[in-house]
């Protein structure tokens, strides 16, 4: 089993993705701020300090501490060009074992959506994945009228695989997803979806 390193950082043709930092708190909750209408349809209700620094603190030491158990990667998406944070990927709920299995998740802020910035984060991720920390499968899981959500999974050669009941609370209210999944070696065709 391969360990992930703490300054883990993994690069795209446009970006760096790289664990947050305490230097990241502004530029974070600017665009999470900016971004909260476009992301609460699709997101868990935030907590009342949601965008407060000591909220920020402990997600930052949850990186952290996850990385370095090699349990989860929380990627932010920076800009090469000019350092701007675009977003976030994380590869969470690793699982070693018989499994090798992760659960992927990510959010885009809204000025950055539509540019394919997502899908080379999650292309990068998935490589990784699979190359480095040997995985066999990634799992994601999305809203089923989140089709901008659905087609950036299935252009990133994530196949449909059902539905999970109940699967998520969010906006207060448990809410079906349909689910996806990437393989290692994948030699299914493409699905249709409903």
């Amino acid at each position: 089993m391969l360990l992930m390193r703490r300054k883990l950082k993994l690069e795209t043709e446009r970006m760096t993705l790289r664990a947050p930092v305490q230097q990241d708190f502004r530029s974070w909750a600017a665009l999470r701020s900016a971004s909260r209408e476009f992301l609460s349809p699709w997101e868990p209700a935030w907590s009342a300090d949601h965008l407060t620094r000591k909220a920020f603190s402990n997600r930052v030491y949850w990186a952290n501490r996850s990385i370095n158990a090699g349990t989860a990667m929380p990627l932010f998406l920076v800009r090469r060009k000019d350092q701007a944070l675009l977003g976030a990927i994380t590869l969470d709920n690793i699982r070693r074992g018989p499994a090798l299995a992760g659960t992927l998740g990510y959010w885009t802020g809204e000025a950055f959506t539509r540019r394919g910035y997502m899908r080379e984060a999650i292309e990068t991720v998935v490589h990784y994945a699979f190359t480095h920390l040997e995985l066999s499968r990634i799992e994601a899981a999305c809203l089923p009228e989140n089709t901008a959500s659905r087609g950036l999974l299935e252009r990133s050669s994530f196949k449909y695989e059902g539905v999970a009941q109940s699967y998520l609370q969010i906006d207060g209210r448990w809410r079906t997803h349909v689910l996806y999944a990437a393989l290692r070696g994948d030699r299914r065709g493409k699905t249709t979806t409903t």
